[in-house]
């Protein structure tokens, strides 16, 4: 038995001892290969259940983006809503009208600070509306933009937010064509909510989804992960940490127009928010019922939000980003998918990070810096709230 193998041993307590070939003593032992693949089989079985949400109460996990989200979304919303355009869970509803092909999406915006280097609530919620819209292979054109405000929010920080709003739909070639606002009771908000929807038309027979992915795929980032989760942290000043780093927040539109036009066979795009790369390679695996293998070492993470992650005792794999996306493609346009991103602003730190694998479906590794390999799954929470 090979160190480190207790946890295998305790995870399979409760298993079934059936055909377990029997040794002296009455005991029954597996080698321990065969019992690390009957834990990577309980966990795909516990994934493959009906979801179903066991708390009483809504709690901040429910919209941290991880297995408490998931369960949310699939057990009480899918559910509901049930249909051929919701089903898929992509990041934006894709349809036709009277003839061209239109993508639709919706977002909310409950950042806390509403102003944060390198930004504000306003164009994170126009860069994050843009965002959804282009991994899906649209064109975003129209945003809408509804507002929650709390009674005493001064006028001037919120001609702030819809001038940094107007800024960033101009930088994404977009148009804010129509509207709402709400006005709640002092203590009833926190000073400002966003709430967009965007639409988009898609050109040409294009067709992305995360399902699509074949083992031999290759998994891109645009660039290094981690900045806006990390930067909302540290700008809450409850934590006596000072770091050189501000959000990523920026609209992805024209980075995917480039790559489009140089890998027209890219099988699926996500833009990294709520929950990081980690979920979005979870949400590979689940959905296409592929492996994911991805290296540590080639996950680009800059020095000043490693080191403030290891200080918080977070991974940055599940950091947020709002200007980074995750791109799947056929292993043999790696190179010019990864080129034609660099050659882009916005994509200059583009890497590929891991592969799609066709052993032990919908399961993440990742092989870490020491030479080991672990398992990335979703987190049930999230250690940093509020950060879109």
């Amino acid at each position: 038995m090979t160190a480190g193998s207790g946890w295998i041993s305790d995870a399979l307590r409760e298993h079934e001892h059936a055909d377990r070939p029997e040794v002296p003593g009455g005991r029954t032992e597996l080698p321990v290969t065969d019992r690390e693949q009957q834990v990577l089989d309980r966990i795909d079985r516990a994934r493959r259940r009906r979801p179903r949400v066991r708390e009483e109460r809504i709690t901040m996990s429910h919209g941290a983006g991880g297995k408490a989200t998931q369960t949310l979304i699939e057990a009480v919303f899918l559910d509901a809503f049930r249909n051929p355009l919701l089903e898929p869970l992509e990041d934006a509803a894709l349809f036709s009208v009277a003839g061209p092909r239109v993508a639709l999406t919706t977002d909310s915006y409950v950042v806390s600070p509403l102003f944060f280097p390198g930004g504000n609530i306003g164009d994170l919620a126009v860069n994050g509306t843009v965002n959804d819209l282009s991994v899906s292979g649209a064109t975003p054109l129209y945003l809408t933009a509804g507002f929650i405000l709390e009674e005493g929010f001064p006028v001037a920080d919120l001609t702030r937010v819809v001038s940094s709003m107007q800024e960033a739909a101009v930088a994404a070639g977009v148009s804010i064509v129509t509207g709402d606002t709400k006005v709640v009771q002092r203590g009833k908000a926190d000073g400002c909510y966003i709430n967009t929807a965007g639409v988009g038309v898609l050109l040409g027979d294009i067709s992305l989804s995360v399902a699509c992915a074949q083992p031999g795929d290759a998994i891109i980032v645009s660039g290094p992960i981690g900045d806006h989760g990390i930067t909302i942290m540290l700008a809450r000043g409850e934590l006596d940490i000072e770091a050189d780093i501000i959000s990523d927040t920026a609209p992805l539109n024209g980075l995917v127009a480039s790559l489009l036009a140089a890998v027209p066979g890219v099988r699926a795009m996500r833009d990294a928010t709520r929950g990081g790369v980690a979920t979005i390679l979870n949400e590979i695996a689940k959905a296409a019922d592929v492996g994911v293998l991805a290296s540590e070492d080639d996950i680009p993470v800059r020095d000043e939000v490693r080191g403030a992650s290891e200080l918080l005792g977070i991974d940055p794999m599940y950091v947020a980003c709002e200007g980074r996306l995750v791109a799947v493609v056929p292993g043999e346009s790696a190179e010019a998918a990864v080129r034609a991103m660099r050659g882009h602003p916005l994509g200059a730190g583009a890497a590929v990070i891991g592969e799609v694998v066709a052993d032990q479906p919908g399961i993440v590794r990742l092989k870490t810096a020491f030479g080991g390999t672990r398992i990335v799954d979703l987190l049930v929470g999230d250690p940093l709230p509020r950060i879109c």
